[in-house]
């Protein structure tokens, strides 16, 4: 927490044969990471929130038996994460978030048995969802948002998936398909908010030191880093993917859950009435999907609740009165034409009930019109409609066209790629070369 601007000399591994706890966090440094940082035995490696550039030396992942925390986030680096972990990796910690890395996760990484915080969103990896890490027993943060994830989340292999997982962000991605409901069968730490207030840290027993890991999240629709990880946090982000079916059921009971967001997906049917069992949740944001039917009256029970969005669906109905949804503003439930009710207007059609409804008049020639005439006129003005309207008028599917542009883009000029950017609690994606 400097501002040193320096390289780092390529020899400095050979004078920190003896150092255990290396942080050159938050400066300016940059050029490449030396081979050299590999000789000695660390457990704890912290170079994030630098400009260093190049490769991630794979010799990092093979002196992972000592290792317990690499964090290179904030960075530059780039080309693939070296799949080399060791046999015998005691990682705890993992965080590559915000480089320019692309190609797979690692298969190697499966060794790495006793992984608790995994991050790397913020990047262009690719490739369909690792499996593997759903069998790692002590995970409990896996952040792979704002990545290039393709594919479902149906894994036949895991055996106990997501036992431990607290905070699970796979939001901005390319996954789709149903969500499987068995994976959230067993999130235990989501199920059961009994623990004792407590933070997830290394504890270097030589010396007394501890780290202590960060992650940023989206919570009540705005970008925040948690310094210090409550282990009574939970969250769950699978938003700006291509999901869709039904909410799963399951995930109703998910009682320690305080932020769910399923924003911009294809969820269709109802919103499950079960969701009052929720009775944690602080955020909830369903917005941008295709969900039908009333808002159920469970939604209103939950008294924790502080940040709702239900915008751009297909709800109907009067929204529950008496009840403290009427304290969110008119915006968490826009685009939802069935919907009336405080604090939207009266009645579905934008009239209170003691208006009369507007009545068509003509003016003093006729209402007649020539048709023949106006046919091409019309017909021009009808077809480009279809496709200019929906992108002015519906939020929705503006959001889906411009993702499609932006893709043809990246895919025309390779050194091209989309990054996304919050500011004011919205999210904006951003076309960087």
């Amino acid at each position: 927490m400097n501002n040193f601007s320096s390289v780092i000399p390529q020899d400095i591994g050979t004078y920190l044969s003896f150092t255990s706890f290396l942080s050159l966090s938050q400066n300016n440094l940059h050029g490449s990471i030396p081979n050299s940082l590999c000789d000695a035995a660390y457990e704890v490696l912290d170079l994030s929130f630098n400009n260093f550039s190049g490769s991630i030396p794979s010799c990092l992942m093979t002196m992972t038996n000592s290792l317990r925390v690499l964090n290179l986030r904030r960075n530059k680096l780039q080309g693939q994460i070296p799949d080399e972990f060791s046999a015998g990796c005691a990682l705890q910690t993992l965080n590559l978030n915000g480089n320019l890395l692309h190609g797979p996760v690692p298969n190697s990484l499966a060794h790495c048995s006793e992984l608790e915080v995994l991050d790397i969103g913020t990047n262009q990896i690719d490739g369909c969802f690792p499996c593997f890490l759903q069998n790692i027993p002590t995970l409990s943060v896996l952040v792979l948002r704002n990545n290039k994830f393709h594919g479902t989340l149906q894994c036949s292999k895991a055996k106990h998936p997501w036992k431990m997982i607290r905070i699970l962000d796979i939001a901005f991605n390319n996954f789709s398909g149903k969500l499987p409901g068995k994976y959230f069968r067993t999130m235990k730490k989501m199920k059961h908010d009994d623990d004792n207030v407590e933070r997830v840290f290394i504890h270097m027993e030589w010396y007394e030191l501890y780290y202590q890991d960060s992650v940023t999240v989206m919570i009540k629709g705005l970008e925040m880093e948690l310094v210090k990880i409550l282990t009574i946090f939970t969250t769950i982000d699978f938003s700006s993917n291509h999901f869709e079916g039904q909410i799963p059921e399951d995930l109703m009971d998910l009682k320690a859950l305080i932020v769910l967001n399923l924003s911009n997906n294809a969820f269709s049917n109802e919103i499950p009435s079960t969701i009052g069992n929720l009775k944690q949740l602080e955020s909830l944001d369903l917005s941008n999907n295709i969900l039908v039917g009333e808002i159920p009256m469970q939604l209103a029970s939950l008294s924790f609740l502080s940040y709702l969005n239900l915008s751009f669906n297909h709800l109907i109905g009067k929204i529950p009165t008496g009840t403290q949804l009427q304290s969110f503003q008119a915006s968490s439930f826009e685009g939802n034409y069935g919907l009336y009710g405080p604090p939207l207007t009266g009645t579905p059609n934008g009239t209170r009930p003691d208006e009369p409804h507007p009545q068509p008049t003509c003016g003093r020639l006729a209402c007649s019109i020539d048709w023949n005439f106006l046919s091409v006129e019309l017909g021009f003005v009808f077809g480009l409609g279809i496709i200019i309207g929906p992108i002015m008028f519906w939020k929705q599917w503006r959001v889906r066209y411009w993702k499609f542009v932006d893709k043809i883009l990246c895919w025309m000029f390779s050194r091209m790629y989309l990054e996304y950017a919050t500011d004011r609690g919205q999210t904006y994606t951003v076309l960087r070369w």
